[in-house]
């Protein structure tokens, strides 16, 4: 899945609006506009042209989108004295998409866990434990579109009711 089709399936299932976005994507640091945003959530088919005011999401601008919901759900995060800013290497947008959602919406492994469950998929506790570790883990796991999807699935299901 792409990174559009992400922002599709999460603005749904967490109901969001189009200019909440382009402030999402602000917090992140990423200027976009509510018009960009909507080109973004154009659902494109596989065999048929893009349409000509389709706008590509990276996984940075996807990163930041997710950045700025954190920021929006949980408040800016208090600066440390002396603490500089840890530039992180992007990671597959699946994994960075359950992990950084889990850290907006609060939720607990457990949470996550009953998200999954009602999206259709039973996940164990190792296997999420797996896809949130950090990349360079050992047993670090790959999260596929179809986890990323039952989650997002999952998600619709307890937000939208």
């Amino acid at each position: 899945m792409t990174a559009n089709d992400l922002l599709i399936r999460l603005r749904y299932a967490l109901n969001i609006k189009n200019a909440d976005m382009a402030k999402m994507f602000k917090l992140g640091g990423v200027d976009v506009t509510a018009l960009d945003v909507s080109n973004m959530l154009q659902k494109v088919v596989e065999d048929e042209p893009k349409p000509e005011n389709y706008k590509t999401c990276n996984n940075k601008m996807f990163d930041a989108f997710l950045n700025g919901l954190i920021t929006t759900k949980r408040g800016p995060q208090q600066k440390k004295p002396g603490q500089e800013k840890v530039v992180t290497k992007l990671e597959p947008i699946n994994n960075m998409l359950i992990k950084k959602v889990k850290i907006a919406l609060q939720l607990t492994t457990e949470d996550v866990l009953d998200v999954f469950y009602d999206g259709g998929i039973n996940v164990s506790k190792g296997e999420l434990g797996a896809i949130l570790r950090n990349a360079s883990h050992r047993n670090y796991k790959e999260c596929g579109d179809k986890f990323a999807r039952k989650f997002l699935n999952g998600l619709t299901i307890r937000y939208r009711k």
